[in-house]
């Protein structure tokens, strides 16, 4: 007789959405001389391209997921009072059922709450470290004339490198950092997951590495947290001892270690618009939000509405979902995979949001500043009509005194979009990527011939090299 109760658990091979299709809207299919023509209107930078004549988006993963059937309900119950909505008390509860920090304070997006941080405590002659800045937290950093820094361990900076918690910071480092410049820094930054080194995690006992180091030299510790859910599910599945646990304990654990966090809610939290900024100190709470007013808004809306507000309170109910994160992690790793397969370099093990491809490996003939992610991110577009992100010497190459150098890494970002896309569209992108493989060795360089002096990847003019 068998055991058919165990044979009904054993796990399939088939990772299924844990959700079903809704609501749909259309892709416009275009031919790849349409696409060439658009590229070239869009000076390469495919931040220009209009969104219209995109088949497969993988720009990022910011904002553009879908919203789920209880979120679009919560909408209907947003509340729009200029001051103390009902809807700021429904987004503070959720936020501090997994960060119980003692003040939230909502902001538009993510970078506004690094603004508003880092011009609270930032400034010339500052020192910020991290495992790796963001662009738009290192931007905001250096705006203020302060210097970012990134202390991520060595196997961060290698695409091949098989460690599970490639996000970690050296803590060696940190300590002599904050030893030889600790008057200088303000806060120590935590990056989860790590965006810029490929979307890989921190342990749990990396973080409270980091969380005793800053505390012992008297700096507090502030996560940049955008994917908090998923790097808790990296460490359930990955660090010993934390495979029984559910997901919300570990964030918890993650919160308890630091002082504050900022975030961009278009991330896990599952919105298409929102972040927030949360810390324990009461005097930076009220410098904070004096800042927030001049810009953003009043403190129980900063620059939401009420409806926004509720919509990222249903999304973090929804993204500590054990099934969610499942799917959400295995189909990211199943397009690695797929590229792996066909011989196509990815920074391993695969990242949480998106998978990122090794340009430089890919394009050996390509000199970093001539930028090879470009050339990939171009040549994916014009093969298929997928818009991706390059992460490399284009986003990283040009320092605050004018000078320029190559990136630790030339990546290109496949940033999967939460609940948006199939698995047959997750195929094409490998299809795609398969046929710019075969003509990888023709694909030219790139020149900047315009440059914004800060963020320059959002708006630069690029052109091929003959």
């Amino acid at each position: 007789m068998t055991d058919s109760t165990a044979e009904a658990d054993a796990p399939f091979r088939t990772v299924i959405e844990p959700f079903r299709i809704h609501s749909v809207e259309p892709l416009r299919m275009t031919t790849a001389a349409y696409r060439r023509e658009k590229v070239r209107e869009a000076a390469y930078n495919l931040f220009q391209v209009h969104a219209e004549d995109v088949i497969i988006d993988l720009l990022t993963d910011s904002g553009t997921g879908a919203m789920s059937r209880d979120q679009w309900a919560a909408i209907q119950r947003g509340d729009e009072s200029y001051a103390g909505s009902p809807s700021f008390f429904v987004f503070r509860d959720a936020v501090q059922e997994l960060f119980p920090y003692r003040h939230v304070i909502p902001t538009h997006q993510g970078r506004a709450a690094e603004r508003i941080l880092f011009q609270a405590i930032g400034g010339a002659g500052k020192v910020i470290p991290s495992n790796t800045h963001f662009d738009t937290t290192r931007a905001n950093i250096e705006y203020t004339g302060a210097e970012a820094i990134d202390l991520v361990i060595e196997e961060g900076h290698d695409p091949a490198a098989l460690h599970p918690f490639k996000g970690n910071m050296d803590i060696e480092k940190l300590d002599a950092l904050l030893s030889q410049r600790g008057s200088d820094i303000p806060c120590v930054m935590m990056t989860i997951t790590n965006n810029s080194g490929g979307g890989q995690p921190v342990s749990l006992e990396n973080l409270r590495a980091v969380s005793e180091t800053a505390h012992r030299h008297g700096k507090p510790l502030f996560l940049d947290a955008c994917r908090f859910a998923e790097n808790a599910w990296f460490i359930r599945e990955r660090e010993p001892g934390q495979a029984d646990r559910e997901v919300p304990d570990i964030i918890r654990d993650m919160a308890a270690l630091a002082d504050g966090m900022t975030m961009s809610a278009k991330k896990d939290p599952m919105g298409n618009i929102g972040g927030w900024l949360a810390v324990d100190d009461d005097e930076l709470a009220q410098q904070c939000r004096t800042l927030l007013i001049l810009t953003e808004g009043f403190p129980t809306y900063g620059g939401l509405a009420g409806r926004d507000l509720e919509a990222l309170a249903q999304g973090l109910k929804e993204v500590v979902s054990h099934d969610y994160l499942r799917y959400r992690i295995q189909s990211t790793a199943y397009v690695a995979n797929a590229l792996d397969r066909l011989g196509i370099p990815c920074l391993k093990p695969a990242g949480g949001h998106a998978v990122y491809i090794d340009a430089r490996a890919m394009l050996p003939h390509i000199p970093p500043l001539q930028f090879p992610g470009q050339a990939l991110a171009v040549a994916l577009y014009e093969a298929g009509g997928i818009r991706s992100c390059e992460i490399g010497t284009a986003m990283f190459g040009r320092h605050p005194d004018g000078s320029e150098s190559p990136a630790a890494m030339d990546l290109v970002r496949l940033a999967i979009p939460r609940r948006t896309y199939t698995q047959s569209h997750m195929d094409y992108v490998v299809e795609v990527a398969e046929r710019v493989l075969a003509g990888a060795a023709d694909l030219p360089g790139y020149r900047i011939v315009e440059e914004p002096p800060v963020l320059r990847h959002f708006t630069a003019r690029f052109e091929p090299i003959d």
